[in-house]
């Protein structure tokens, strides 16, 4: 736009740009004419002397090519030439790693032939002299480069704040209303805390929440932020009046008790000792930070209420750059260089999995890697991965991140079109504070949307109203389910890790929550085993000085939380809270000179407060330590309120909550699979689909759980109302009888067939597969009666008589055909499962996959499942290996497997296959993977796997027959597995009784049947063997 541009060119200098350039594009395709119009254009646009044309010379053919025009046009034009190098990265020697991140950006590798390339290894800063060495026939051009430096000051530093104004009602400044709005809100919240008071379950007195208020009031008020308090009061209270689902809070806001009082939040900071100077220190004044969490299905309605508010020029969503960390870009690099994948793999698990962990200390620290190093390739392959550590991978939408200007945000920062359309900044959340704007997390936390359908469903078909913010905090049947670990659906207390932990740790208070939320990280999670030997008094709690034990009762004695850092940093070396945070700040980054600095005060304090200095150390480096790992309890506290809620519905409303709980996740089918599993741990079934019965999501059904029409594949919200709003006249009888009532123009052929298929019409007194084959009779008579239905004239007055399907006897699908139609159209198995025909297998062999946490990392073991996914990938060396994904009655898993296991199972490996594998697990976080090195058939797993058989025999009622009849099925069923009896005689004896070593046996499932049918269900034993 060069109307634009000349609007806006003052104070401008402009190039004329590289090959890509306006001028240098025309010189290519031969329009010398054209580039001189050009060049003539811009510099009237610019100026004389702001306007330079520029020439480059990376050896690249169209540039020499082109370059003499340029020095041609600048003599004619009196345009200076100004000679530049692109630089893409610092050095000569960066060329390789360079190249090596273009293969990562566009996912190829070193050596494949056609990738993007730069074909020069010129493209870095080079020194004056490499520049007066390429250009010595034009050195002003040179000179030029500098003189322009020289010319060029920006300052993009910005001191003060970009607030949208906030409308306040007249005769009230911005001051006087925010202090007014935050007054109401505490006359609101006293009173709970005046009841509490006469409770006595209030931990400070009135007075002390009024002093608290007042401090907050004045440092808001002097930091000029009460505008920022009421945009987040005002969106805040637009989302609870319209009904979206609010979190309690996040981050240090919680620790605010003006963000109490504006109902912002919904934690006491006074009551759980959370300090504001974490969240806004008047020592260090910055904008402050509030993130809010928001139901995930409604988030968008808040964003276009902010939209609207404050205009739409005015608000963006932000952009977010993905960063490479240590393993991260040891596996890139890796691959890119073309190393194998269990070698990539290999090499990156050595990495420590630690936070913000660099691959120099790694390598500094792990042996394993300096081991590997000692291969030149390995080496090469680290040290490049070092070069592009920390560097952008990809750009992407932040998940939450909002920015809310006082004016078009195109004239403060540069703006982003995604792919998708949505206007985002181009600079990222950091850069947006400290520019001053103001930015937002606008979070859609999907368990906010579980907790309000609950809680409907409550109110409205039990009658009983759920005040989640009033519930009592001491329940012992609600902290039974944690001490249980039976937290699936709980908010972060469902990892298999954490409930684990639940079990050893059996927290019995709030507090235990708050801690444990805070613990279970990388960092601190080395201290997890002394904290639950403290909880459970097996080791003394000492503290250095009694004055500690104030401060650390509540967590055993060990520094948890920044809070505690920052109460000891005042308590024992007299700083104030706000110099308490620039200390936690300090020892959280590792800042060794203010450290040093901080030390030598804290010691001072200490002394003059008549404390020995060699106990002030050695409380400093204890601070030192911890700081490293401390996590933010106001955080804490916020979200552990939060599980505690889940973990509330779900111990007194279980059957809601997890329908709640599935409706949200109908997208994750492994989440699916495993709460599917703990609803029948629970004791209640899932019910599959039935167009008479269910609505669109899951839905309550008695003490059942029936599941939602939307979930079946091909049937639409649309399709869902129509079937809704047709049963409201009359339940379903048949399916011609539904093509009468439903909008065929919505319930097409697909959606009816889907339903068919899904067990949704298995009320129809008809089977699957009759209905199926009379689909297409019943969809063109409901057509004919539609078109007679508009008809007039000849055929008024007469009825017309249609064909109707008759009752057709047809067998039903058989079980493995409606097994494989409820997988193809719900994505799960719902009235049976193909793997229960292996129960004994899965039982005596196998390793569910729900059971895998991090503890079996690197271990093998045996898994076995059912194919539900086969993705094959081309190694370099042109070889098809794969990834699997093996589905159990417990949960989902990939499965690599290398080219040679791969090519030798072929036949075996497809899609529904059912089959067990044996490998090393990989287990990170909440990431489940195996390598696989051996395949079997589930169905002759029987006989390889085991290694004995037990048959259990009841002597009473063995008559001679018997005993014939069960040497035979030995006989017949004659192979390599050793046998035992164990014979039983109720209340006399137990005796294992072993035939001649000839009897062995081939433990197929005929066998074990033939067994159980002798002898009585459940009579078999196995003893598993190493293949």
């Amino acid at each position: 736009d060069k109307e634009l541009l000349a609007k806006h060119s003052k104070g401008l200098i402009a190039l004329s740009g590289c090959l890509s350039g306006e001028v240098a594009v025309n010189l290519l395709a031969n329009n010398l004419k054209t580039a001189t119009a050009v060049a003539k254009e811009y510099q009237d646009i610019f100026g004389i002397g702001n306007y330079f044309l520029e020439i480059q010379d990376h050896g690249l053919p169209d540039q020499t090519r082109i370059n003499p025009f340029l020095v041609q046009m600048s003599s004619q034009l009196e345009i200076p030439l100004v000679a530049t190098n692109d630089s893409h990265y610092i050095s000569k020697h960066d060329s390789r790693a360079h190249d090596i991140l273009l293969c990562i950006q566009t996912n190829r590798t070193l050596n494949e032939p056609d990738r993007m390339r730069f074909g020069a290894e010129n493209f870095y800063v080079k020194s004056p002299q490499e520049m007066l060495a390429v250009f010595g026939e034009l050195p002003q051009s040179v000179h030029t480069a500098a003189e322009i430096g020289k010319r060029c000051s920006v300052d993009l530093r910005s001191t003060t704040y970009h607030l949208p104004l906030f409308p306040v009602p007249d005769g009230f400044t911005l001051s006087q209303y925010f202090e007014k709005i935050v007054r109401d809100g505490y006359e609101k919240r006293q009173v709970a805390w005046n009841r509490m008071h006469e409770e006595r379950t209030l931990r400070h007195s009135l007075w002390e929440y009024e002093q608290r208020l007042l401090m907050e009031i004045r440092i808001i008020q002097q930091m000029g932020f009460e505008g920022y308090f009421l945009i987040v009061w005002d969106f805040i209270k637009y989302a609870k009046e319209h009904g979206v689902p609010v979190g309690p809070g996040r981050g240090s806001a919680a620790g605010s008790l003006v963000a109490f009082c504006l109902e912002i939040t919904d934690i006491d900071p006074l009551q759980y000792d959370l300090l504001f100077e974490r969240f806004l220190n008047p020592e260090r004044i910055s904008m402050p930070d509030i993130d809010i969490d928001f139901c995930g299905r409604r988030r968008g309605e808040i964003i276009d209420y902010v939209t609207q508010r404050y205009g739409r020029e005015n608000v963006a969503q932000i952009i977010t750059f993905n960063t490479m960390a240590a393993r991260v870009v040891t596996r890139d690099v890796g691959r890119a260089m073309e190393f194998p994948y269990s070698q990539c793999d290999k090499i990156a698990k050595m990495i420590p999995n630690e936070l913000h962990i660099s691959l120099e200390n790694a390598v500094q620290n792990t042996p394993a890697i300096q081991e590997s190093m000692k291969d030149e390739k390995v080496s090469d392959w680290i040290d490049t991965a070092k070069k592009l550590e920390g560097l952008v991978r990809n750009a992407s939408i932040h998940a939450g991140g909002v920015v809310i200007a006082p004016k078009p945000l195109m004239e403060l920062v540069p703006l982003f079109r995604s792919k998708d359309d949505v206007i985002t900044t181009q600079y990222d959340m950091k850069i947006l504070e400290r520019l001053g704007l103001l930015k937002m997390d606008f979070l859609g936390v999907a368990t906010f949307t579980i907790l309000d359908d609950t809680v409907q469903y409550i109110r409205e078909k039990i009658g009983k109203e759920i005040h989640l913010n009033e519930l009592p905090l001491d329940d012992p049947k609600v902290y039974h389910l944690f001490t249980e670990g039976k937290t699936d659906g709980v908010f972060q207390f469902e990892s298999s890790g954490m409930k684990t932990l639940l079990r050893k740790f059996k927290p019995e208070r709030f507090e235990d929550l708050i801690m444990l939320n805070a613990l279970f990280r990388p960092g601190p999670m080395q201290m997890l085993e002394d904290c639950i030997a403290r909880k459970h008094g097996k080791v003394r709690i000492q503290y250095i000085l009694p004055e500690l034990e104030p401060l650390l009762k509540e967590t055993y004695g060990i520094m948890v939380y920044q809070e505690q850092v920052m109460q000891i940093a005042s308590k024992i070396g007299g700083f104030s809270l706000g110099e308490a945070d620039l200390l936690r700040r300090a020892m959280g980054k590792k800042k060794m000179d203010v450290m040093q600095a901080q030390r030598a005060k804290f010691i001072s304090g200490a002394k003059e407060r008549n404390i020995n200095e060699q106990k002030a150390a050695e409380i400093f480096d204890l601070m030192e330590k911890f700081a490293q790992y401390g996590f933010n309890k106001s955080h804490s506290t916020a979200y552990a309120l939060v599980a505690y809620q889940t973990a509330y519905l779900k111990t007194y409303f279980p059957v809601p909550f997890m329908a709640s709980l599935l409706s949200s996740q109908i997208e994750k089918r492994q989440d699916i699979v495993k709460y599917f599993n703990e609803c029948r741990a629970m004791g209640f079934k899932i019910l599959p689909p039935d167009v008479n019965q269910s609505g669109e999501m899951f839905t309550v059904e008695g003490e059942n759980i029936r599941f939602g029409l939307a979930a079946v594949k091909n049937v639409g919200g649309t399709a869902v109302q129509s079937i809704v709003k047709a049963r409201e006249q009359q339940k379903f009888k048949s399916l011609e009888h539904f093509y009468e009532l439903v909008d065929s123009r919505v319930v097409n052929r697909r959606v009816v067939e889907s339903l068919v298929k899904s067990g949704a019409m298995d009320n129809m007194a008809s089977t699957r597969k009759a209905m199926i084959q009379q689909l297409d009779m019943i969809l063109e008579n409901s057509a004919r009666k539609e078109r007679n239905a508009g008809q007039h004239g000849l055929f008024d007055g007469m009825e017309i008589e249609f064909s109707s399907p008759k009752p057709v006897d047809i067998q039903d699908f058989d079980e493995q055909e409606k097994l494989a139609h409820e997988k193809e159209t719900l994505g799960f198995y719902i009235s049976g499962h193909p793997l229960n025909k292996y129960k004994d297998v899965l039982e005596t062999f196998i390793l569910p996959l729900e059971s895998i946490d991090s503890s079996l990392d690197g271990k093998e073991a045996l898994i076995g499942g059912i194919v539900a996914n086969i993705k094959q990938v081309k190694t370099r060396k042109g070889d098809i290996m794969a990834y699997v994904e093996l589905e159990d009655l417990t949960g989902t898993i990939e499965v690599t497997l290398f080219p040679d296991l791969y090519r030798n199972n072929l036949t075996n490996i497809v899609a529904e296959a059912e089959l067990i594998l044996r490998g090393r697990l990989e287990v990170e976080e909440e990431t489940k993977k195996m390598l696989a090195t051996d395949v079997i058939l589930m169905k002759e797993a029987r006989e390889i796997l085991s290694q004995q058989l037990k048959v259990h025999i009841h002597l009473p009622g063995m008559e001679q027959e018997k005993i014939e009849r069960l040497r035979n099925i030995v006989e017949q069923y004659r192979g390599d597995c050793s046998l035992t009896f164990v014979l039983r005689r109720p209340d006399q004896f137990t005796a294992d009784f072993s035939p001649a070593p000839t009897y062995r046996v081939r433990p197929s499932r005929d066998f074990v049947f033939a067994l159980e049918q002798l002898l009585g269900p459940n009579c078999v034993e196995w003893q598993t063997a190493k293949r």
